[in-house]
């Protein structure tokens, strides 16, 4: 399966989504979010920046906490990796030729 990431605007980075709109809902700070997944204050502190990545870890965490799903959080993570890649290395891989299927 070919999963095509449009241009222009980044997807949303699961930090941004905890920062921006579950946090705020559910009243909770970054200490009171780490104290309820059993992290440090310092692991929320760098999702919520957007310098660290969901790992398939926290993604269970954030899944059971917020009743969601493991695969959602690994799967905006997953958004956010390949659009990254794809931006820094984009003209790398224009040079791959693809392989000609044989009819």
């Amino acid at each position: 399966m070919i999963v095509e990431i449009k241009k222009g605007l980044p997807p949303t980075h699961p930090g941004e989504l905890l920062r921006e709109e579950l946090m705020p809902a559910a009243r909770l700070t970054q200490e009171g979010l780490a104290g309820r997944l059993g992290v440090s204050r310092r692991t929320i502190n760098e999702i919520v920046s957007e310098k660290r990545s969901v790992s398939a870890d926290m993604a269970h965490r954030l899944a059971r906490f917020f009743d969601t799903t493991p695969e959602f959080w690994l799967g905006l993570q997953l958004d956010v990796d390949l659009w990254k890649s794809g931006q820094a290395a984009e003209r790398e891989y224009a040079k791959i030729k693809p392989l000609k299927k044989s009819a």
